[in-house]
């Protein structure tokens, strides 16, 4: 498999640190709201990176954080007149149930900040210690221009990067370019530690640094993230983790592209942003997660009703194939035919077309594409009826990519009551009895009421539309 590294610009083989093993660190979401679509992109791109790791044989460790500790937290509990810990865990139980809909799986850790500051208290003071890292008035910077290799990750000229530094008001740094590692509380309502610099809260980027080395160890395979996280966010973890620990931070880093609206990059700032909770009241999670991985990861997608249109039939296609099959394993009889196990064989082309792309920098547009091409190669198989034997094995090899890209995961209920199926068995009776006025007569009652009937050599297959 190969990855595009951002650290080097280009696409290099995979090669985990301990063979057999992945350690994958994602940045996940600051919990004051519900997340966007936009936000959803890296939860979607590295849960589907997750998956095909472990189809492919690997053991994964997957920890994805929550930064429940930060400005725009304390911010919304003013607002809503509850405490900071409240918000925080309001919105971590709202992810979960949004990102289920996606069908992203919980990751094996999902570390808060609040549940690891002794971790971070740790950590600073070993940067202090070691010479990185300054206490003033309370708050402790991390003194950017001691680690040589700032700005490595970002391509960005430490030169260019002091031109346009400034220091905040109410900041006491040495330098313009130097971070927080450490806030001193400013208010009497903000939440606070004791620490050995006085009561405070950790900076936003020492806590993926603190919470990576506890649950991954200091060098871990890849991290993962949103192209906006680059810099400062990446950046700066790169810093004070090799500062540290001495060792490379991470082999592998990973960004996604944006989700645009009208071509600008959704975000809360700009007010131009879709929540998955509000796209969830019109449309299936399948369908956010399909427009997701409908396109390469590291190019930008832009939202609107004709993609979303696109997402909603191509699922659709792929839907009406796991259905299809899903009737014949129930209904067919009989063993597998010649014509039937050649078929058979033949998946291994859309397999193989499958790993290729996926091995290719996760290219899920190309393996969305092979699984397409599964489908054709299916129905057209199934076009005249198939044994039970024959659609079990054909569903299973649909499923065995569904899988990996997390589509076709919900089962619906056929929708199909007493009275309906009394229709269904009437119309079969009055077709035996060659009365084919009622029969038509009652296929266009149900064909009102969105059900579509399909006559076939293993019987009568019923489509709720």
């Amino acid at each position: 498999m190969k990855i595009y590294n951002t650290l080097t610009r280009k696409k290099e083989e995979f090669v985990p640190i301990k063979e057999g093993e992945v350690s994958i660190y994602v940045c996940g979401p600051t919990v004051y709201n519900y997340f966007h679509i936009g936000n959803a992109r890296p939860f979607v791109v590295f849960d589907t990176l997750r998956k095909y790791m472990e189809y492919r044989g690997y053991k994964v460790k997957f920890v994805q954080n929550f930064t429940d500790v930060d400005d725009k937290i304390i911010n919304r509990a003013r607002e809503e007149g509850i405490t900071a810990p409240e918000v925080s865990e309001k919105y971590i139980q709202e992810y979960y149930k949004d990102a289920a809909a996606l069908n992203v799986r919980k990751a094996d850790v999902h570390p808060k900040v609040s549940e690891h500051i002794s971790e971070i208290i740790e950590f600073v003071q070993t940067l202090i210690d070691k010479g990185y890292a300054y206490e003033a008035d309370g708050d402790v910077y991390f003194a950017t221009r001691k680690f040589d290799e700032y700005g490595k990750l970002s391509k960005q000229n430490i030169d260019d990067l002091e031109a346009g530094a400034r220091i905040a008001v109410g900041e006491v740094k040495k330098d313009p370019l130097d971070f927080a590692l450490w806030k001193a509380r400013k208010k009497e309502d903000e939440i606070a530690w004791e620490s050995p610099w006085g009561l405070g809260r950790p900076g936003w980027h020492i806590e993926c640094s603190a919470m990576s080395k506890k649950h991954l160890g200091d060098t871990i395979d890849i991290h993962a993230g949103g192209q906006d996280l680059q810099f400062p966010h990446h950046e700066n973890e790169i810093a004070q983790s090799e500062c540290c620990n001495g060792v490379p931070f991470a082999h592998y880093w990973m960004h996604n592209e944006y989700i645009n609206i009208n071509g600008i990059k959704m975000s809360k700032s700009l007010g131009n942003f879709k929540t998955v909770r509000d796209l969830l009241s019109v449309y299936d999670g399948e369908v956010l997660r399909f427009l997701i991985l409908s396109g390469h990861y590291r190019n930008p997608i832009d939202f609107g009703e004709e993609i979303i249109e696109q997402s909603k039939n191509g699922l659709a296609r792929l839907a009406n194939c796991k259905k299809n099959l899903q009737f014949l394993a129930k209904e067919g009889a009989g063993p597998m035919t010649e014509e039937e196990k050649q078929a058979l064989e033949g998946y291994d082309k859309y397999r193989q077309e499958f790993i290729l792309a996926m091995d290719d920098d996760l290219n899920t547009a190309d393996g969305i594409s092979a699984i397409f091409e599964l489908v054709t190669a299916i129905n057209t198989a199934v076009k005249d009826g198939a044994t039970g034997e024959f659609a079990k094995k054909s569903l299973e090899t649909l499923m065995e990519f569904a899988d990996i890209v997390g589509l076709l995961q919900t089962e619906e209920e056929d929708g199909i009551d007493d009275e309906i199926q009394k229709l269904v068995d009437e119309r079969q009776e009055a077709r035996k009895a060659k009365n084919f006025a009622r029969a038509d007569e009652i296929r266009d009652i149900l064909k009102e009421r969105g059900i579509t009937l399909k006559d076939t050599p293993q019987g009568v297959q019923i489509i709720k539309e």
